[in-house]
């Protein structure tokens, strides 16, 4: 029987520690990788590496063991360890790159509650994470104490969501509620359930990649008290979809809690066709939904991880039609300042020839569809490669 990546990582640099022990989620964060030394122990760093590690300054460094042992030691280039190890390109900041570049102070309404959308408010209910992502959005506030757990912040936001009743959807976000333990996160989730006009509730994590080991019994069995409930998992590359990842997914889909995942494109990351489609053909099979592609934020420093919006659309044209439609996501740009997020569709309208609408399929087709109820416009499109749909047993008017 092969042994597992992970497992040779742990007999080579936690050879004390046994699986019991591995596989509580406590003894994960306690020993979480933080500093220099801790990554010369498992890592050979590139200078670059060495350099932004040693001049940290805004979001700082933290790798649970788990996920470490994921990571290539040997090559800098390697997708995962280039969303976690920082890179001296982080503290380089390019026109259009905002601290803030979603506007969420601007819509802040109590300690950790932005309203940006009429009926819906993001709950940031701590700043702390398992793992630190390199190009995160939040990187002006997280791991800086700014929303440790406080029952008494909590209370601040909890009175405006009570106050204002056109607040329908509750998202729980952060850092990662999934840190919070399980009595301090029932307390949120118990609260908020009593609120009459709340219907629904989310929870925006990454435990199930970078600390799976959260994903306890009991936990779902707690989350199971609170429907509807869903949630949303952040997945950016096939190497996070582990067996462990994949039973952390289990249970909390048998918890009857409805999956989404939200994927942030990255370059030299995911923004290739191949590795886009195993990205979501793996989490479909995790009984995860993929729906989300997030352009990447204009974070500070975050210009070698963003791509051209023509390479989004360029991956959803690769899905579409080249895998179940489940496993095709909706392309999306937060808009800076607060304008929420716009969906970005490639058009697949060709044009269109007096009331047909001249649409390209997957392969590059072209088909003429009559539009019931259309104006006739001028030609748009003329080409012999058109192909026009007639259904068996009718007559092709001449159109």
């Amino acid at each position: 029987m092969s042994v597992s990546r992970t497992t040779r990582f742990r007999r080579r640099f936690y050879p004390e520690i046994g699986l019991r022990e591995w596989n509580d989620w406590r003894w994960q964060l306690r020993h979480r990788i933080t500093d220099l030394e801790g990554l010369d122990r498992i890592l050979s760093l590139s200078p670059d590496e060495r350099a932004a590690v040693q001049r940290l300054e805004r979001l700082p460094l933290g790798l649970t063991p788990y996920y470490a042992s994921l990571l290539d030691p040997d090559d800098p280039t390697q997708p995962l360890r280039r969303t976690k190890i920082p890179s001296t390109t982080e503290f380089v900041r390019h026109p259009g790159e905002y601290d803030d570049p979603l506007g969420e102070e601007a819509h802040r309404v109590a300690p950790g509650l932005v309203h940006t959308y009429p009926d819906k408010v993001l709950f940031l209910v701590t700043d702390f994470c398992a793992t630190f992502c390199r190009y995160c959005m939040r990187s002006r506030l997280v791991g800086q104490g700014a929303y440790v757990p406080n029952t008494a912040m909590w209370e601040q936001a909890l009175d405006y969501i009570r106050a204002h009743t056109e607040v329908r959807d509750v998202l729980l976000s952060g850092g990662d509620p999934f840190i919070l333990s399980d009595d301090r996160l029932e307390w949120l989730l118990a609260r908020i359930r009593a609120i009459p006009h709340v219907e629904f509730l989310r929870i925006g994590t990454k435990v199930p990649a970078v600390l799976p080991q959260r994903v306890t019994p009991a936990l779902c069995r707690m989350l199971k008290k609170y429907h509807p409930l869903f949630m949303s998992l952040h997945f950016v590359h096939p190497d996070e979809l582990t067996p462990e990842t994949a039973r952390a997914c289990n249970r909390l889909a048998d918890a009857g809690i409805p999956l989404g995942g939200q994927m942030v494109l990255l370059k030299g990351v995911n923004d290739d066709p191949d590795t886009m489609r195993r990205l979501c053909q793996g989490q479909l099979r995790m009984r995860v939904r993929p729906y989300y592609l997030h352009q990447c934020d204009a974070i500070v420093g975050s210009m070698p991880f963003r791509t051209s919006i023509e390479t989004g659309m360029n991956l959803i044209r690769a899905l579409h039609g080249h895998t179940t439609g489940y496993a095709v996501p909706t392309y999306m740009v937060d808009a800076p300042g607060g304008g929420g997020k716009v969906p970005l569709t490639p058009s697949y309208i060709a044009g269109r020839q007096g009331a047909d609408l001249v649409i390209r399929n997957h392969a590059g087709a072209l088909y003429r569809y009559f539009d019931p109820g259309a104006i006739h416009l001028p030609r748009g499109v003329e080409s012999d490669t058109i192909l026009h749909f007639v259904p068996s047993g009718t007559e092709d008017s001449g159109r």
